[in-house]
């Protein structure tokens, strides 16, 4: 929950500091030098991007929830086995042990969205997040019978 709670807090201060940032483009272009336009274009196109990513972001954490709501519904979730060293942090071989059988289970069944939302797991646990993401994003476009990209 408390996640949640500072994803929320995080989107509501970047929507403010958007707002805030458009203001001032809008006050630049009202101006009405070149200069000034030009900057006040510009201004307004990154809060724009922002929010644009924003939005992608958000739609993609819902999605991934879902995803693991159902698959936590069906007792389908993965139990965290892995190994900790003594601050806490995931020990790397445990971590690639786990990887390791995720990507074979993957391999063997890489038509089941539950598969790929499991390595996606096993991709975040040992600290590949751009892997983890194309992962989900696999499990998600499977679960929702969308054409899926190689």
């Amino acid at each position: 929950m408390t996640a949640k709670i500072t994803y929320a807090v995080t989107a509501a201060a970047l929507v403010v500091y958007f707002g805030l940032v458009g203001t001032r483009g809008v006050m630049l272009i009202q101006h009405g030098t070149l200069l000034t336009v030009t900057f006040g274009v510009a201004v307004l196109i990154l809060p724009l991007i922002g929010i644009w990513f924003l939005w992608k972001n958000t739609q993609f954490v819902q999605r991934a929830n879902r995803l693991a709501a159902e698959l936590d519904a069906e007792g389908g979730l993965p139990v965290d086995e892995l190994k900790r060293t003594p601050a806490g942090r995931i020990d790397r071989d445990s971590a690639d042990e786990v990887f390791a059988r995720r990507k074979a289970e993957t391999e063997d069944a890489p038509g089941d969205w539950r598969s790929w939302f499991r390595l996606a797991i096993a991709y975040h646990d040992a600290r590949d997040t751009a892997r983890a993401r194309r992962a989900m994003q696999h499990a998600i476009a499977l679960h929702d019978g969308k054409p899926v990209r190689a």
